[in-house]
């Protein structure tokens, strides 16, 4: 992985010497990125996927938001399929917070959690249908798929992810709505 990691180094920086120097929005720039988003998915993920193989009953929502946000970022703002690693950690801390994979939740979560979890699968249910426009049909998304999205994904987790489905989407909207 190191020299995969040094050969990208090494490339990105020829691109930017050919370039000129790195400059927002230039090739080079967003290389870097991409390899930002592979190294924080491949940290992320050893660390997680460590608890699910030795220790499942360790793993929190922390855990499961963590990695459903790098692997989506990876993937370009794409959910995470479902037998993904975050899935796994999604479905293994609603069983260590006593609720099951059935949606029969209520019983054993305290509201808390159970709206934690309701904001999950509100931002799980419309990520999927935003995600789905922007890989099939980017032209259809709408301002309205754009702020619910934003909406969605801000009140699951605090807050919204830079180069995420809410900013792409947002960005999408903003191509959509430019004179042709």
């Amino acid at each position: 992985m190191a020299a995969n990691q040094s050969e990208a180094g090494r490339v990105i920086s020829e691109v930017a010497q050919a370039e000129g120097g790195t400059t927002k929005g230039s090739q080079s720039a967003q290389m870097q990125s991409e390899l930002s988003k592979q190294r924080n998915f491949e940290e992320t993920a050893a660390k997680v996927g460590s608890k699910l193989e030795n220790a499942p009953g360790s793993i929190t929502k922390e855990d499961a938001q963590a990695i459903h946000r790098v692997e989506a970022r990876v993937s370009g703002g794409q959910q995470p399929q479902s037998g993904s690693m975050s899935s796994q950690a999604q479905h293994q801390a609603a069983v260590n917070q006593g609720a099951t994979s059935t949606g029969n939740t209520t019983a054993s979560v305290d509201s808390t959690t159970q709206s934690q979890l309701d904001r999950q699968a509100n931002y799980e249910d419309v990520a999927s249908k935003v995600g789905e426009k922007l890989a099939s049909a980017p032209e259809s998304i709408s301002k309205e798929d754009a702020d619910t999205m934003h909406s969605r994904e801000h009140r699951a987790f605090g807050q919204t992810e830079k180069g995420g489905l809410a900013a792409q989407a947002q960005h999408q909207v903003a191509e959509n709505q430019k004179p042709s």
